[in-house]
Parts: C-alpha cells; structure tokens; sequence
C-alpha cells in the first residue's frame, strides 16, 4: 500500500492520477479487494485491518484531491493561456470583411486615390499627445481639442482621435515630394444615430517642394473623387476652420436622395456635408521641420460616405450585426 502511494506522489499528469485510483480504488483495485477480505475474518483481526484499511483510504484520498486539484490548476491555466484573446488588439486584418458596406466603401476610396499615385500608409492606433494633437497646431489648452472627445491612458497615451498622426509619421520619416492616404480606425467619445466610439477615416496629403501643391489641385482632384463617388453631383466647397489648415473648407455634395430640392435628410438645404480639405498650416510643416514646402490635406469619414452611397439612415447598423441590413450588401 505504501507503493500505491508513493505513485501518488509521483503522478505528473490527471491521466496518471486516475490511473493509479483505479488501481487502489477501483472494483478490481488493491484496497476494494482488501476491504473484500474482511467478510472472511473476525475479532481483532477484523478491527484492526479494517482500521488500517480505513486510515489508508482517507489518506491515499486526500492525497488524491490534492493533487487532482494542482493539476486541474494546471490545465485551467494552460487551456487559458492557449485560448487566450486579447480583446484590446486591434488591427487592419480583423475588418477585412468581403461584402460589408464600410469595406466596400473603403475599398473604392482606396482604389481611385492609389490609381492616381497615392502611397497608401497605416500607423498606430494608440497615440501621444504631439502625433495626435501638437504637431497639428493644437497646443495644451487649445479650445478645438474638446471637440475631440479623446480617449485618455493614464500614461498620457491616448487613443487617436483622427488618422492624422499617420500624416505627421510620414513627413517625419521621408521628404517631399509627399503623395499619401491613411484609413483606418479612430476613436472618440460620441455614440448616437450619426457617431460611434470607434469609426473609420480616410485622409490624404500631399506635399511638395516650393508652390507646387495648391488649392486648386486640392479642389480639381475632390471635385473628380466626389464624381466617381456618386455620379452627376454638384459640388461646393464652404469656408472653415481647421487648425493644421489655413485656409480650411468644408465640402459639400448635391442632395444624393432629393437631387438638391430640398428634403429631410439634408435638413431641405438640397446639400450634404462630406469632407473637410484645406492647405497645410506652416506650423504643421514647423513640428516636422519641413522648410520652403507647401501641401494640403484632405479628409473623410468612411461611415459617412457609406451612409450615402449605400442608403443607410442609421449608423449602428454597421457594427450591430443584423443579417437582414448586411445580407443586402
């Protein structure tokens, strides 16, 4: 019996602690035919195995459960670690979705902005402060960053709020001549019928050496790009404000459901907003120590444009799963 208990001790896995309790405890085991045996004896004898026996049970028992829970421990914590899922990592592959009204969007953007020799660039989804906020002419304190509604670390960090640092990285790491795009997800703290926590941007950039990039580059090339889009629409470009712009416009198209006449979607002002476009602001150009340069920049939401192009009226129907929206597309 000691031996039984000796394997006991010694067992490496669950698969061994169970054999080794069918060889002591089992119909056939060593101690269930010893505690058969007592029917043939009597008196003292009797007392003193069945005590023995006893004692042993309890002991090879204990022993037993102990170890049967180190391994189950052991096994939660293995299945765990290879089952595990990071549920803050996110990445570009994760939405590559074929047939999803947002992917398909993207796609097209993509497609007409690369056939004209955009450089198609990614950068990180957790941001600092100088990426995100400094390096695009929006000081501590500047009033437009409450516009942003960001999503702070405690280290400082924080998640972007627009794909613009992707703009910053580039220009820190090549010179000009710049051509590029950069979609991706950001992140603000805005949930309703028209703004979600995470959504999806596409901005452009181009920069060149001198006078080279103008405005009315920026304005022929919308203009082409809102055509592809949604066909035959008139296209207007409004005064604004952007802090790493100067000068800053809005872009508005024709009405897509009412043809400009006037209806509920477009508050019967018979236009849509869709981007915001504006030349590069000279400090922007100073963060990255860009010298005799000029750019503009441009920039969309993916979701919005979707909205028109695919006739949703609702935002969270595409994040919220329903196959009878998705099956449509």
């Amino acid at each position: 019996m000691d031996t039984l208990l000796e394997k006991l001790k010694n067992a490496q896995n669950s698969q061994e602690l169970e054999a080794i309790r069918i060889e002591a405890l089992g119909k056939k085991g060593i101690i269930t035919q010893k505690f058969s045996e007592l029917k043939s004896l009597e008196g003292e004898t009797k007392k003193e195995l069945a005590k023995t026996l006893n004692d042993f049970k309890i002991k090879f028992e204990s022993i037993h459960q102990e170890k049967k829970t180190q391994f189950q421990m052991l096994e939660l914590k293995l299945a765990l670690e290879q089952e595990r899922i990071d549920v803050s990592l996110f990445t570009s592959n994760s939405h590559k979705i074929i047939g999803h009204p947002i992917s398909y969007t993207k796609d097209r953007i993509i497609a007409y902005f690369t056939y004209l020799g955009y450089e198609l660039c990614t950068g990180p989804l957790v941001e600092d402060d100088f990426h995100n906020f400094s390096a695009l002419n929006l000081p501590e304190y500047h009033p437009a960053r409450d516009m942003q509604d960001t999503f702070y670390f405690k280290d400082s960090m924080l998640l972007r709020t627009h794909t613009s640092p992707v703009q910053i990285r580039t220009m820190q790491s090549q010179t000009p001549p710049i051509k590029m795009i950069c979609p991706g997800a950001t992140f603000r703290r805005d949930y309703d019928l028209t703004h979600t926590p995470m959504f999806h941007q596409v901005e452009g950039l181009v920069v060149d050496k001198g006078d080279k990039a103008s405005f009315a580059n920026l304005k022929y090339t919308l203009e082409d790009f809102l055509k592809y889009m949604f066909g035959d629409v008139k296209v207007r470009f409004r005064s604004s404000f952007f802090p790493f712009t100067e000068p800053s416009a809005e872009v508005d198209i024709s009405c897509v459901f009412c043809e400009g006449k006037g209806c509920r979607v477009c508050s019967q002002t018979g236009w849509l907003e869709v981007l915001g476009c504006g030349v590069v602001d000279e400090y922007v150009f100073e963060a990255v120590g860009y010298k005799n340069s000029s750019g503009y920049a441009f920039g969309m939401g993916i979701e919005r444009l979707a909205m028109l192009t695919c006739g949703v009226s609702d935002l969270r129907s595409f994040f919220e799963t329903d196959l009878r929206v998705l099956e449509q597309f």
